[in-house]
């Protein structure tokens, strides 16, 4: 970004949203972004897990323009033609999808409680930061807020320095503690977490963890709400990361991927549960947006020729990391699913979160070609999250380059 365009930028822009770089980009496709000067740049951000099916796909941006030319708002004044998937609504971003779900979880089940997972991201809205436990700096300067949420443990095996065994035992043991002394269970309208958790370190929840869950809101009549919005539309290697535990939601929170960039959010839920939430109970102005809703068809399309081929080049990345891993006493854990990835950065010899190691890697690969971002409560963690059209050749290229990185920060 030029100069200019920087002084121009901090004049009219509001400073409370955070840039990760200076680099103006003017164009993409697939795996790549150019900027101003003509330079090209690997893309693992894709938007923070938005652009699974690559910059410009060709048939997603061919049903937004076709859209676009022949409506383009319609609001909810009349019906119009939209993905038919049954029982949703469509809004516009993922804290209005979370946000909605669990006002359709108190209003549905007349009940109030709401249980949310330690390390967990729901969005930054007055309600979602509620939920939101993933740092402590979302939540910052906005107390009081929203009552009747409570923050249970989330197994965090590397964090807690458990197997994960252990660290699954000890969440179930404190979850059924809070409720036996905090809430009774016939109070609890639901149970909100990721099944992968994405600000929070890319943590996948542990299989008898989220099975436990599935029991304990059968057996109380709780209702299971996933928030799918980071992990969903194939980014896992699974259309939803819910099919890795064999288990089904009661409602589920979409957004980020699902039209491949444009604003769109979606709630799904059971039937019996959609068909009690009374008419006009909740709105929006531009949620279901004709152009948002053409995209996300054809991208539904598109992904379902990639999200087969995803778990090759999981395997792959996997591979390439555990190699670093072998060579780089700072990465002292991979873990994810599919190709949401966390790669987490330490001061060698322990579990120590290194807070300089991410900005000098992001800043060399910055300059080599390739965009990163991190999560986790420190910040240390790389979130590797490459569209799902890369190529192995792309991911070696890109690995390659956090390899590089790694060397020099561990010669200072």
């Amino acid at each position: 970004m030029t100069n200019k365009l920087i002084q121009r930028h901090q004049q009219v822009y509001g400073p409370v949203i955070n840039w990760d770089s200076d680099v103006e980009i003017v164009s993409g496709e697939g795996s790549w972004v150019t900027d101003a000067e003509g330079k090209r740049y690997l893309d693992f951000t894709t938007g923070i897990s938005v652009i699974n099916a690559g910059h410009n796909h060709p048939a997603v941006v061919a049903a937004a323009r076709d859209q676009l030319e022949r409506l383009w708002h319609a609001g909810g004044a009349y019906r119009y033609g939209s993905p038919s998937i049954e029982k949703l609504f469509f809004l516009n971003s993922g804290a209005e999808a979370v946000e909605a779900a669990l006002k359709l979880a108190r209003r549905v089940t007349g009940r109030q409680g709401i249980f949310v997972f330690r390390g967990g991201f729901h969005g930054r809205t007055m309600g979602a930061v509620t939920y939101t436990t993933s740092n402590a700096k979302y939540r910052h300067g906005y107390h009081p807020l929203l009552p009747s949420v409570f923050v249970a443990p989330f197994p965090h095996p590397f964090a807690s320095g458990m197997s994960e065994e252990e660290a699954t035992e000890h969440s179930l043991r404190e979850l059924g503690l809070m409720l036996k002394h905090e809430i009774h269970p016939d109070e609890v309208a639901a149970f909100l977490l990721e099944p992968v958790q994405g600000e929070g370190g890319y943590y996948p929840a542990p299989v008898p963890f989220l099975r436990r869950l599935r029991e304990l809101a059968d057996e109380h009549g709780i209702l299971l709400v996933l928030d799918e919005i980071q992990t969903g539309f194939g980014r896992t290697g699974k259309w939803f990361a819910s099919e890795h535990y064999g288990i089904e939601p009661d409602v589920l929170a979409l957004g980020k991927a699902i039209a491949n960039g444009l604003p769109l959010s979606a709630v799904g839920a059971r039937a019996r549960l959609q068909d009690a939430w009374p008419t006009g109970a909740h709105g929006t102005t531009f949620g279901g947006n004709p152009v948002a809703c053409a995209a996300a068809a054809a991208n539904v399309d598109a992904l379902a020729a990639m999200i087969p081929g995803v778990p090759a080049l999981a395997e792959h990345a996997f591979a390439r990391f555990a190699d670093l891993q072998a060579r780089h006493a700072t990465i002292a854990d991979v873990r994810g699913l599919g190709l949401m990835i966390g790669v987490e950065l330490v001061k060698p010899g322990g579990n120590t979160p290194d807070p300089e190691a991410f900005p000098f890697l992001a800043r060399h690969a910055r300059e080599h070609g390739l965009f990163l971002l991190d999560c986790g409560p420190d910040a240390n963690v790389i979130r590797f999250v490459p569209p799902l059209c890369v190529t192995v050749e792309e991911l070696d290229m890109g690995i390659d380059i956090i390899d590089g990185a790694l060397t020099e920060y561990e010669k200072r």
